[in-house]
């Protein structure tokens, strides 16, 4: 089973995201903030993650780039309801950058495109 790590500071979204996905058969780590996000990683090696932006401690980007210096291949999907990051370069270095809607079908579709691409 394909291990997704969800970091996103909102519980009702953190929760709705782990519900669906485990639905859909995939193990599923939680965290809720990136510092906590960046040890879940390490520890539990992911075959996907999702980060959202806006996040207190230690925001999604420098999230990102701390993941990407440990492993430059795992997917990593930018999950915000902040549309305008999408052109900062930072965030160019994630595989996808989606904004979050109340409807997962866009987000369990990419995740299926990038862990078939493994």
């Amino acid at each position: 089973m394909k291990k997704i790590l969800i970091v996103e500071d909102e519980e009702n979204q953190r929760l709705l995201y782990k519900t669906e996905l485990e639905e859909e058969g995939y193990i599923v780590y939680v965290a809720e903030n990136g510092v906590e996000g960046l040890k879940k990683f390490e520890l539990e090696r992911p075959d996907l993650v999702t980060i959202d932006i806006k996040m207190p401690d230690m925001d999604g980007m420098e999230l990102l780039q701390r993941m990407r210096e440990i492993d430059k291949d795992i997917p990593i999907i930018m999950l915000t309801a902040y549309g305008e990051y999408s052109q900062n370069f930072t965030t160019w270095a994630a595989d996808k950058y989606i904004v979050k809607s109340s409807d997962l079908t866009k987000v369990k579709q990419e995740i299926r495109n990038l862990l078939e691409k493994e």
